[in-house]
């Protein structure tokens, strides 16, 4: 068959060929760790779909080729740490990009038609069968990581003027920070079990982790830097906010299917917007008040 193929078609092929059979390895491995039967056996219907697509690659190229055990580990990687659901659908995303490759060998692959409408249609519909608990929870995710980005960057720049100490600030963010975080997890508690849910202890478990880690990483950078380089930290921690909010966004878009520079925008757009009021706020205080630490 490889002799009436053109050699860019056959090149084609090949790489489609050696994704095939590296995703089709992916999805059985996070099968045996991924939760819930269901998830489990449509993974495995992937794997095995992905498995039939290597095969008929094959047959072009008459090649038995070897996983590539780096990418392997990579995808099995983010499935352990950032969800199953995350991984595959990333994994997913980089065959969107397949679209000209595809338009080249229906030229000369009839059965390319067959496999592409497969993988649009079939695939995407099993992808959202996946039902992840953490994706159930990423409401309350963002409900605490929000409430931690706008709150304590709005109260650390102000406190970075007010004070002018990056122990004192750390000390008072740290206070206010974990007072919120109780404050935050207990409303998300008494707000579930008001609307008569059975998960209200678990909602509540991670708006206040989200809001916490938020914290940690926002003080951070008071933490680390030299009493005097308040204004340096202040930066430092704008920077973490942006990265924060672009990350989080990030893994969002990819696991639920959103867009990310319009939801990126308005959260950046209004926690380092609260900063900057907070600091001028901060300023004020400090002249209004006369207070000298």
């Amino acid at each position: 068959m490889t002799q009436s193929l053109s050699p860019k078609a056959l090149a084609i092929i090949k790489k489609m060929q050696q994704n095939e059979l590296n995703e089709s390895i992916i999805y059985t491995e996070i099968a045996r760790f991924a939760k819930g039967e269901e998830n489990k056996k449509t993974l495995l219907r992937l794997a095995a779909e992905e498995k039939a697509h290597y095969e008929i690659w094959k047959k072009y190229t008459q090649i038995e080729m070897k996983p590539q055990k780096s990418k392997i580990f990579k995808y099995k990687l983010l499935a352990r740490i950032l969800g199953f659901t995350f991984a595959v659908k990333l994994m997913e995303n980089g065959e969107e990009n397949a679209q000209k490759e595809y338009e080249i060998l229906f030229a000369e692959v009839e059965e390319s038609v067959h496999i592409k409408q497969q993988e649009e249609e079939h695939e995407a519909a099993l992808l959202e069968m996946l039902d992840e608990e953490r994706l159930q929870y990423v409401g309350s995710m963002v409900l605490g990581m929000n409430d931690a980005l706008v709150e304590l960057t709005g109260s650390l720049a102000g406190f970075t003027f007010a004070m002018q100490n990056t122990r004192l600030i750390a000390l008072s963010g740290l206070i206010m920070g974990i007072s919120a975080t109780f404050s935050m997890a207990s409303s998300e508690f008494l707000a579930a079990k008001s609307e008569g849910r059975t998960d209200a202890l678990k909602s509540c478990s991670y708006t206040g982790i989200a809001y916490l880690i938020t914290v940690a990483l926002l003080i951070l950078p008071y933490l680390v830097l030299g009493n005097s380089q308040y204004m340096t930290a202040l930066f430092a921690m704008l920077i973490v906010v942006v990265l924060i909010i672009a990350g989080f966004t990030y893994y969002i878009s990819v696991a639920k299917g959103e867009k990310f520079r319009p939801k990126f925008l308005e959260m950046t757009f209004i926690s380092i917007g609260v900063a900057v009021i907070s600091f001028f706020v901060g300023i004020l205080a400090k002249y209004f008040l006369g207070v000298d630490l």
